[in-house]
C-alpha cells in the first residue's frame, strides 16, 4: 500500500504541537527536523554542562507519513484546530511506494573506503579486503555511519596520526566509530560520550560487535582527566561553546581534533581555540572542515 510524505515547515512554538495532535488523529509516523542543516543557520540542540539544551530549532520541518486516501488539507487543519494554531501554510505532497524497506535501507549502503587500509562495512556485506581494519557498522539511531564527509575526515586523522598506545577521548561518540577506529588502530585506552542515551548503547553494542574495548559514558559519568588525543565531531556552535571544556580534556602537547564545520565556520572556531591550541592548516571534504591543532 502506498502512502502520503508531508513536509511542514513550522517555526518552533508549533513543531511539537502539531506533531502531536498529527499523531492524536491518525498519522502514521511524524518527525521533525531543522530546516536549516547543512546551512550557516543551522542549529544544534545540545545539553552539555552549562549549555542548556535548546527547545527546539526556531525553523523546522515535521515529515509526516499518511495514509494513500488521506485527505492532507484536512488532516492538517484539524491538527491545527487541535494544537491551537495556524493552519500550517507551507507544505509538500509525495507518494510513498510500497517497497521492502529493509532491503531498500540496506542497498544505500555499501562498504566505504575510508584510506587503503581502513573500510567501514556493514554487517550485511563481506569486506572488500579482509586484509584491511574492517569496522563493521549498520546505519541506525546515532549519528556516524562513515558516510558523512565529517566522519571521514576524522577517521582519516586518526589513519595518519595514531602510532599505538594513545589515550583517546571521543566527545559527542554518536554511532562510536570514531572510537572504534581508534582502538582498532592501537589506541590503548579509548573513552566516548554522548548526551544521548541512545547513542551511548548504541556505541557499546558497536564495540562489542567489532570485538574492542571502549567505554563509552553520558557527560557526568566521564571520570576527571586528560587524553592524548581528544575528537570532537559535532557542530560549530556546541564546539564553540565547550572549548574551555574539551581543551581541559587535551594533556600539553596532546592533539584535539575537531569536525562538523562548514569551511566558512572555521577561523571563528579556530579563533575560540587559540588561546591553548597551535592549528594545522584545515583539511575539507564536500564544504566540511576539520581541524587538527596540538596544545601548547
Amino acid at each position: 500500500m502506498p502512502w502520503q510524505s508531508v513536509r511542514i515547515l513550522v517555526d518552533s512554538k508549533q513543531a511539537e504541537p502539531l506533531s502531536d495532535a498529527l499523531m492524536e488523529i491518525g498519522a502514521l509516523s511524524v518527525s521533525l527536523e531543522d530546516a536549516d542543516a547543512g546551512t550557516i543557520d543551522e542549529t544544534p540542540l545540545f545539553g552539555e554542562p552549562d549549555h542548556p539544551t535548546a527547545e527546539l530549532w526556531p525553523r523546522s520541518i515535521a515529515l509526516v507519513l499518511l495514509d494513500e486516501g488521506a485527505d492532507v488539507a484536512a488532516t492538517l487543519a484539524a491538527a491545527a484546530r487541535q494544537a491551537g494554531i495556524p493552519v500550517p501554510a507551507e507544505y509538500t505532497v509525495e507518494m510513498v511506494a510500497e517497497q521492502d524497506w529493509v532491503r531498500l535501507t540496506q542497498s544505500q549502503f555499501d562498504p566505504i573506503p575510508i584510506s587503503p587500509r581502513l573500510w567501514i562495512v556493514p554487517t550485511w556485506h563481506d569486506a572488500p579486503d579482509a586484509r584491511a581494519i574492517n569496522l563493521k557498522l549498520d546505519p541506525g539511531l546515532a549519528f556516524g555511519t562513515g558516510s558523512h564527509p565529517t566522519t571521514r575526515l576524522c577517521l582519516r586523522w586518526l589513519d595518519d596520526n595514531l602510532k599505538g598506545g594513545e589515550t583517546l577521548l571521543d566527545y559527542g561518540c554518536g554511532s562510536g566509530v570514531l572510537a572504534i577506529a581508534a582502538a582498532k588502530l592501537g589506541a590503548a585506552r579509548v573513552d566516548g560520550v554522548d548526551i544521548d542515551p541512545q547513542a551511548v548503547a548504541a556505541s557499546r553494542d558497536n564495540a562489542a560487535l567489532n570485538g574492542v574495548t571502549a567505554r563509552f559514558h553520558l557527560p557526568d559519568e566521564l571520570a576527571a582527566g586528560q587524553y592524548d588525543v581528544v575528537v570532537a565531531n559535532i557542530l560549530t556552535n556546541p564546539l564553540k561553546g565547550m572549548a574551555p571544556l574539551l581543551a581541559g580534556r587535551v594533556r600539553p602537547g596532546g592533539r584535539l581534533v575537531l569536525s562538523g564545520i562548514l569551511a566558512e565556520q572555521a577561523e571563528d572556531v579556530m579563533a575560540v581555540y587559540r588561546d591553548w591550541f597551535v592549528f594545522d592548516p584545515p583539511a575539507g571534504d564536500e564544504g566540511w572542515v576539520r581541524l587538527a591543532g596540538i596544545k601548547k
